[in-house]
């Protein structure tokens, strides 16, 4: 049995291609996650989400022994803590998952052991877990190292921004920020830029801020254009000839775990200070309810003109196109808002990269365009791409398709 090097905390949509990359390159790693089912999936070569290339990498490193998974921890040099981090009641940031993880640890750190924190978190936290663990292991104070470096990846296209895109690390101390470019540079192509933790954490805040803001500014460009009458996307088009405009496209709102979330880590810290920040997410998220207004008007419309209830197709449920991550989804809570006023219609929910949901009946988005009298487009799913529709039916493209 390999000696384990590397525990990773958390083998979910970051933390599985993370553990499977460290272990590609004969480190060995032992993953971590609470899920009795992620780990049996795991430990038989496959794996428990949709990202390319990813299962072929889990197959061969579990095949090799290089990745073993298990509900528990154990010792090892290195600790990655890449857990969510949700938020509460009024967008506070929930940090107890970082800190379980840590406290699961904290009985098997020795001097010489390098703790990184990936898990997006608000200022201040890599400081806090430090405090936690040399109040509950003094001895360890100045013989550990700690150090916190976000990831910064694409879904659909993990397993080379692993790899290629550069990486921001920041240690609590000159030597921590040190020994994890040491770590990283094993298997990270891209650059390793150094800083301290508080400024790698308030990075990976930003980054997402920033694009949270450029949305925000096409959305609300969207709902002033419909208004107008004008055809937003030409519009865009147009206006990107200019050499130094790049507006990004509207969509139904903004989601993940990144974007729609990351921003409220700053207002809750800093809410006098984010202004533009705190109105970006505000505009986003009435897009999703405009967009869920729109379908309802749609619906009224067609029931005045046809004396009928129109068969609706709402067209893709995941946070972003070609993948089926639905978290902080703004089509699912356009799908959920839209049934809240569901009577004997007939809806279909349409989503191509999940078989089944616990809550939605899910329909092949051939039958559900074969059948609908209104079709919602909500995501950019490449299967809806080449779709032929017919002239009496009603398209709502909020997605650009």
């Amino acid at each position: 049995m390999k000696k384990i090097q590397v525990v990773t905390i958390g083998l979910g949509y970051i933390g599985l291609p993370t553990s499977a990359l460290i272990a590609d390159n004969n480190i060995s790693v032992h993953g971590v996650d609470i899920s009795q089912s992620v780990v049996d999936t795991i430990n038989a070569g496959k794996i428990h989400i949709v990202e390319p290339d990813l299962e072929t990498i889990v197959t061969k490193v579990v095949q090799t022994g290089y990745l073993v998974a298990n509900t528990t921890p154990v010792a090892a040099d290195t600790y990655l803590i890449v857990v969510p981090t949700p938020f509460k009641g009024n967008h506070e940031p929930d940090i107890s998952y970082v800190q379980a993880a840590t406290e699961g640890i904290i009985p098997l750190l020795k001097e010489g052991d390098l703790y990184i924190i990936e898990s997006t978190s608000p200022i201040g936290t890599t400081e806090k877990m430090m405090d936690l663990i040399f109040t509950k292991r003094p001895e360890l104070v100045d013989k550990i190292f700690l150090a916190y470096c976000p990831e910064r990846v694409l879904p659909g296209n993990v397993m080379y921004e692993l790899v290629n895109n550069d990486r921001v690390i920041g240690g609590v101390n000159t030597a921590s920020t040190q020994k994890a470019i040491e770590f990283y540079s094993q298997f990270v192509k891209g650059n390793l830029h150094a800083t301290n933790a508080r400024t790698a954490e308030m990075c990976k805040l930003v980054e997402n801020s920033s694009r949270d803001v450029q949305i925000a500014f096409a959305n609300e460009l969207s709902l002033i254009c419909d208004k107008a009458e004008i055809d937003v996307w030409e519009l865009i088009d147009l206006a990107n000839k200019h050499p130094r405009v790049n507006i990004l496209q509207p969509g139904c709102g903004v989601g993940g775990h990144c974007i729609a979330v990351d921003p409220y880590f700053i207002v809750s810290d800093y809410p006098l200070e984010s202004r533009i920040i705190g109105k970006a997410r505000e505009v986003n998220n009435h897009k999703s309810f405009w967009c869920a207004e729109k379908i309802k008007e749609a619906k009224k419309d067609f029931q005045l003109k046809n004396n009928r209830e129109p068969k609706i197709a709402l067209m893709g449920m995941a946070f972003k196109p070609n993948i089926d991550d639905l978290r902080e989804s703004p089509a699912k809570y356009i799908v959920q808002r839209v049934l809240q006023d569901a009577n004997d219609d007939e809806y279909f929910i349409v989503e191509p990269n999940i078989h089944t949901h616990n809550i939605f009946k899910i329909t092949d988005y051939r039958e559900a365009v074969e059948k609908a009298d209104i079709v919602a487009l909500l995501v950019a799913h490449n299967e809806f791409k080449n779709i032929t529709f017919r002239e009496d039916q009603v398209i709502l493209n909020f997605c650009g398709i």
